[in-house]
């Protein structure tokens, strides 16, 4: 069977469509074949074969594995594999791993399959499986011992439990140790030992809360061995390179090892600093200061390779190890970076501040910024990329790039320095900058470094809100004049207005600096300058200018957009981030620019999103940007000029997209006539339902997608908010009236078709459209309408939908409940009762309600139901409280499928009660409050029973940063639940007080058949 299966492999290779998809059909027929599998592994053993083949056999055995090894876990039925079969696989396949072959890629997919198979049986269906591997690496070949450290570091990564590594860890540490520490064995080899080490990590890490001090005995009885070696390794030069080794614009092939290895070292030790900082600590400032001595001797080096030279960076082996020296450099900086937060290298350091009369004459303050700006210098790759596109170096200017390299790890680290040692900092990076701009030779490049690195820190400070003092600021403003007006040197430039639009916010005579700037964006021959002066002016903008500088902004980015192809920038997105931001920014200075007849800032904030309608930060800028003007301009001339303004453009985008390939362009201007009629004026600008609603009725009636339907579900019920008026008046082409178009539209959003997320503001919808058009405008159709929205209500599944549904029938009950229960008592809802079915769903999903006005008018339609005292009501029985079942056994999702979650049932009456509670402590804040003591309690137990930092400085939160409190905010926001409204709780304790007091509707009986949490939380209330 080999060879054919190996033809057939052959053939699933072929460039020709027709046979290469035979083949796939023959290779999934085989699937059933007994012998598949065994004839997979043999062909992967068969070293005749070509190495193309023999992976694929592999790879096609280790899908084979993964969906039929274990026939638990698998939604299809797995195909058996005999007792034999396996047995003879783990041994083939084992073998080969550990063969004296030395292809690696064939080992490495090998040893894939035999960690699949051991996530399975290891260790109690396959023993040997460790003994075997561990055996081999002391004396194996070079070839052994790889294919033994690849399945070691699957086993470690993935097969083993954090229960079987301590009982295997002692053995699998003292093995790869033995390794590590051998000179003579490769250097790869030798990495991959010690990344098997920090893997062991991660499952220490898991099993130290349970068992912390077992787990850091036995840690720090390992690192013991470990550190001594792991410095050692730090210190160990790399070699000279050969003549014919020694290219300037390639690294050294022979240092792709030792480079490997020393990159593999500081990642252990920053995964050590992760999981166990206390065994760290004692020798923080050896470490610190090896890993400084190391990286000041690669400076040379790095600066051949990547800055004077474009020498091929990032790149990994075939086994996922980091080779190239800006790796290493990368995680030696961050490792330093951690180092700095070690209390014995800042009192070692500060020593040595104390020691000398200023921060500028501290011998290791000016070293380190010399590394920080020698490593922070622009490399050749990234100049050439910024060249072709300028996004690519806005993102970085963002920090929005996933592209985290040494430039970026240097301008971290001097932050974490200005947060210990402050305006020292700066100055510290003053005196050494100013070295830069006096030489006679200057470097552009590290002149450019040293003001990115400034910018940087700048930044922090005026986050942290830290003051600059005027002398280190104006002596800077010397320095970014000069970079400005050097017309060689682009990036130097455009480094000097992103400085200068930084600094103006701490230094107002920066800002004289502007009108260059804004010159420069249409004027400089360099398009990175431009767009530098764009992002610049966001800055200057924000630090206070005169008013009469707004439309020259304005009129800049539109100058810069008529010189650009405007096809070009449908891609360019962090170019339209950035000229949206400023333009934002602009408009924010005067909002009325938005309706000056002779303004184009509306024309150019739509053009930009046109452009990036497919992005979410472009649409997300431009939402916020409309929703500051409509929300500036509520003056009912103000608002028709707008819509003057706006309504060409939004109503012109749905007409050139295609509604029916969910367009992003669409899906914008349906958002922003979203915002723009949410804020409109009562009654509407005469002609707007006539210019808007036959587009969006078009939208609602063909598209299915929810990012349309939504909002333009949203933009009609807003219209009937503020005009219904003008709705009703209206008539489509075919004579149809506004009334008619909107149960058009409300009927097919409630139809089975559309997906409930999809579907979810119809709700909304409906009941304006109930509320404003009245029994004696919709007549029959009221009570079509009412039916259609229960039995939608049946089926609904999303909670958005399902309150959108439910508050339907709640605004009806604020003034009608009495017609609202009689109404459902008589309707059929897929064969129960229409009561039945809108109680259960609307008491079961009540306090899941989002937002403030929905909670209330549910809380209110509640309790006038309630007060109904209506029998069927009362007779109506719905789903109660959870039953809670004492058991030790673990819930998990399979058992939880076979014994689902059981519930009381009760009266809908006390349900009502049970729910107006809930909200009762809802709205005073109750909960929310016991869930942050809950979450606080928690955190303080974690931090009395971990390691903490201990000793280091907390890296995790600063709360000195002005943009964590906006995070912890936020946190607390998407976090705590509800809040507290202090509205509905006036409401609700006014109604129990009441309906205690005057036995509302037999309050005493149905308070009796409360919890007694339930009781003691109403005896709370009345004690108050």
């Amino acid at each position: 069977m080999e060879e054919q299966l190996a033809q057939v492999l052959a053939n699933t290779q072929l460039s020709q469509e027709g046979p290469r998809k035979q083949a796939e059909l023959d290779l999934l027929r085989a699937r059933t074949n007994p012998e598949f599998p065994l004839a997979l592994a043999k062909i992967g053993v068969h070293t005749a074969a070509p190495v193309e083949i023999r992976q694929s056999a592999l790879t096609t055995l280790r899908k084979f594995v993964e969906e039929n090894w274990s026939p638990e876990g698998s939604d299809d039925i797995p195909i058996p594999i005999s007792d034999a079969t396996k047995e003879q696989l783990k041994t083939v396949l084992l073998e080969l791993v550990l063969s004296p072959e030395d292809e690696r890629k064939v080992k490495l997919v090998a040893s894939v399959v035999v960690s699949k198979i051991a996530t399975v049986d290891f260790p109690d269906d396959w023993k040997t499986l460790l003994p075997t591997i561990l055996g081999v690496m002391p004396s194996g070949s070079d070839t052994q011992l790889y294919g033994a450290l690849r399945i070691l570091q699957d086993l470690v990564d993935e097969s083993l439990t954090d229960e079987q590594f301590f009982g295997m860890a002692r053995d699998i540490i003292k093995t790869c140790y033995d390794v590590a520490i051998n000179e003579s064995r490769k250097q790869t080899h030798r990495a991959l030992a010690i990344l098997v080490f920090r893997g062991c990590f991660d499952l220490m890490d898991m099993v130290k809360e349970d068992h912390k001090k077992e787990v850091r005995a036995f840690a720090d009885e390992v690192l013991r061995g470990w550190l001594p070696f792991l410095e050692q390794a730090i210190k160990t030069p790399l070699s000279e390179p050969g003549t014919s080794d020694s290219q300037p614009d390639s690294q050294p092939d022979s240092w792709n090892g030792p480079i490997a290895l020393k990159t593999q070292v500081m990642k252990t030790l920053i995964k050590i600093k992760a999981v166990f900082p206390a065994l760290l600590l004692p020798q923080s400032v050896t470490f610190f200061t090896a890993t400084w001595e190391e990286l000041s001797k690669l400076q040379g080096t790095f600066q051949e390779l990547f800055i004077d030279n474009d020498a091929q960076g990032r790149l990994e082996d075939i086994d996922g190890l980091p080779f190239t020296l800006d790796f290493l450099v990368l995680d030696q900086l961050d490792f330093l970076n951690q180092c700095l937060r070690a209390p014995p290298v800042q009192k070692q350091l500060e020593a040595e501040l104390n020691a000398h009369p200023s921060t500028q004459e501290t011998p290791w303050v000016l070293e380190l910024m010399k590394l920080l700006v020698s490593f922070s210098q622009i490399s050749q790759e990234e100049e050439g990329l910024w060249d072709i596109d300028v996004s690519l170096y806005l993102a970085e200017e963002t920090s929005v790039s996933s592209n985290y390299t040494a430039r970026t790890a240097c301008g971290d680290l001097l932050i974490k320095l200005g947060e210990w040692l402050n305006q020292r900092a700066l100055e510290g990076l003053f005196a050494y900058t100013k070295t830069l701009f006096a030489a006679d030779s200057a470097n552009w490049r590290r002149q450019e470094a040293s003001l990115f690195l400034f910018n940087g820190i700048v930044g922090d400070f005026q986050d942290c809100e830290k003051s600059l003092s005027d002398e280190l600021c104006n002596a800077y403003l010397e320095l970014v004049n000069y970079a400005i007006s050097r017309q060689d040197e682009p990036l130097l430039r455009a480094r000097g207005y992103l400085v200068a639009g930084t600094l103006s916010q701490s230094y107002k005579p920066a800002g004289a600096i502007l009108d260059r700037a804004i010159e420069s964006i249409t004027r400089d021959p360099s398009e990175l300058v431009q767009v530098a002066c764009v992002k610049a002016l966001d800055g200057f903008i924000k630090s206070g200018i005169p008013l009469d500088r707004q439309p020259l902004v304005v009129n800049a980015i539109q100058n810069f957009l008529d010189a650009k192809d405007l096809t070009e920038l449908d891609d360019a997105d962090d170019l339209l981030v950035t000229l949206l931001e400023t333009l934002r920014t602009a408009i924010r200075m005067d909002i009325r620019i938005a309706i000056q007849p002779d303004s184009k800032a509306i024309d150019l904030l739509f053009l930009i999103g046109k452009h990036g309608a497919s992005n979410f930060q472009v649409t997300m800028i431009v939402n916020e940007a409309l929703e500051d003007i409509v929300g500036a301009l509520t003056d009912s001339a103000s608002y028709t000029a707008l819509c003057t303004k706006v309504l060409p453009s939004l109503t012109g985008a749905f007409d050139v997209a295609n509604v029916t390939e969910n367009d992003p362009l669409v899906t914008l201007a349906t958002e922003l006539l979203v915002c723009l009629v949410q804020h409109g004026s009562e009654p509407l600008p005469a002609g707007f339902v006539a210019s808007t609603l036959p587009k969006l009725t078009r939208l609602l009636m063909s598209s299915d997608e929810g990012e349309i339907l939504r909002p333009g579900a949203e933009s009609v019920k807003y219209m009937l908010m503020h005009d219904h008026h003008q709705v009703f008046g209206w008539q489509d082409e075919t004579g149809r009236s506004g009334l008619e178009v909107c149960l058009h539209i409300i009927d097919r959003l409630l139809g089975p078709m559309i997906e409930d997320n999809a579907a979810s503001e119809v709700g909304g919808l409906a009941a304006e459209l109930v509320e404003k058009a009245g029994h004696e405008r919709l007549g029959p159709y009221l009570s079509q309408l009412l039916k259609a929205v229960a039995v939608r209500l049946d089926s609904a599944q999303a909670a958005p939908f399902i309150q959108s549904l439910i508050l339907v029938f709640a605004r009806l009950s604020l003034a009608g409940a009495r017609d609202v229960v009689d109404f459902l008592s008589q309707i059929d809802v897929n064969g129960q009762n229409g009561l039945q079915v809108v109680l259960n769903k609307w008491l079961e999903n009540s306090i899941n309600f989002a937002g403030y006005d929905e909670i209330r008018q549910n809380v209110i339609a509640l309790s006038k139901l309630y007060t109904l005292n209506d029998p069927r009501i009362a007779s109506t029985n719905v789903k109660g409280d959870l039953i809670i079942t004492n058991s030790d056994v673990i819930m998990t999702r399979s058992r939880a499928k076979v014994t689902p979650e059981q519930y009381t049932v009760v009266s809908a009456q006390l349900k009502i009660l049970k729910v107006l509670i809930e909200e009762l402590l809802s709205a005073s804040g109750a909960n929310a409050a016991s869930n942050a003591a809950a979450a606080a309690a928690a955190e303080f137990a974690d931090a009395e029973s971990d390691d903490g930092d201990e000793g280091w400085e907390d890296d995790t939160l600063d709360l000195g940063l002005a943009s964590t409190k906006a995070d912890l905010m936020g946190f607390l926001d998407g976090n705590m639940g509800r809040q507290q409204d202090g509205e509905t709780q006036a409401y609700l304790t006014e109604f129990f007080l009441t309906a205690a007091r005057e036995n509302t509707a037999d309050f005493q009986n149905w308070y009796n058949l409360l919890t007694e949490d339930e009781k003691a939380k109403l005896n709370e209330l009345a004690a108050h």
